[in-house]
């Protein structure tokens, strides 16, 4: 592997010198570097060993899929009191994006509704589902600067109310960044990125990165806050589950990192890189929830989104920012 061909343009001779004199740039540049070379090499690994045991979640056997963004399995196995059978998979995906790429996009699923807090939802097609029920502008919460999980069952159950014939995906933001519990309430909802000159922002890394290593807060802090949010998520999980007829099944989009080193460099990773296929990112829990009859589904060709106004790009933006994602 060349190290060279993963060298961003922007290291020019100027930009370097810039970045040595700056310890805060240089940590920055080393992470991003590394994360880099670490993607790379998981992804040869992958197509070397021809993994192919990722689930397909759309093929699987659900009435309602119920999403947590960004939870590890282990987290859940620890956390969750909610009843049912407990496995753990492997996500085709280790961000958001990949895990829609690889699950959803070039599907006709016109017998599915998703019901989405999601700010990749943007990304796909707009005939991949019957419907699509977007809750980045009127779901947003903007003193948390995130979509709460109240607002997703509240919407969740409506949209089951004017689909009772489609199978349901919800996809939660939490347990993900920002934190929205009394830990995370502590610290600045928006990492790095809130602080930085515009030079310095499209090349920031993501947040988990930033409040560790740019606000000094202690890693153990930063997973307390993190495990917060998946503990004022599962009652809202919890109800939701009850409210809804048919199998509900509740799983993750991906994982995240709390700090477990990297290969071939051994860099201290967090968040939930594309690309990088390390198993503490796939690994996903798969509860499958009690239940007793199942819902008659049918397709019908696809209407127009509950939010019928698309968000401009700036909304889009914002969003994204704010959940660390740009």
């Amino acid at each position: 592997m060349a190290v060279g061909s993963l060298l961003p343009d922007r290291y020019s001779l100027e930009n370097v010198e810039k970045v040595a004199r700056n310890p805060r740039l240089l940590k920055k540049e080393a992470f991003t570097l590394g994360l880099r070379v670490n993607a790379r090499a998981s992804r040869l690994q992958s197509a070397r060993a021809g993994r192919t045991d990722g689930i397909d979640m759309i093929a699987a056997d659900w009435d309602n899929l119920l999403i947590l963004d960004g939870c590890r399995y282990d987290m859940f196995a620890a956390q969750s009191d909610l009843e049912g059978e407990l496995s753990r998979k492997r996500s085709l995906g280790s961000d958001s994006w990949e895990f829609m790429e690889t699950n959803f996009e070039g599907r006709s699923l016109h017998d599915t509704v998703y019901v989405t807090a999601n700010p990749h939802v943007y990304e796909l097609e707009d005939d991949v589902f019957h419907a699509v029920v977007d809750l980045l502008e009127r779901g947003w919460d903007e003193e948390t600067r995130t979509v709460r999980p109240e607002t997703v069952v509240e919407e969740a159950i409506a949209a089951h109310e004017r689909y009772p014939d489609k199978r349901l995906i919800v996809h939660f933001m939490q347990p993900h960044f920002p934190f929205i519990g009394p830990t995370g309430q502590r610290f600045s909802h928006m990492g790095l990125e809130h602080h930085l000159e515009d030079e310095e922002r499209s090349s920031a890394p993501n947040p988990w990165f930033g409040l560790v290593h740019e606000q000094d807060i202690d890693i153990e802090t930063v997973v307390a806050a993190y495990r917060e949010n998946l503990d004022l998520t599962l009652p809202h999980v919890e109800t939701l589950i009850e409210e809804l007829d048919g199998k509900s099944v509740v799983t993750a989009d991906h994982g995240n990192l709390i700090g477990e080193r990297g290969f071939p460099i051994p860099i201290r990773l967090y968040g939930h890189p594309r690309g990088l296929h390390m198993d503490q990112l796939l690994a996903v829990p798969w509860l499958e929830a009690e239940h007793t009859e199942r819902r008659k589904t049918v397709a019908e060709p696809p209407v127009e989104s509950v939010d019928e106004t698309d968000a401009d790009d700036d909304v889009v933006e914002d969003r994204l920012s704010a959940l660390g994602y740009v």
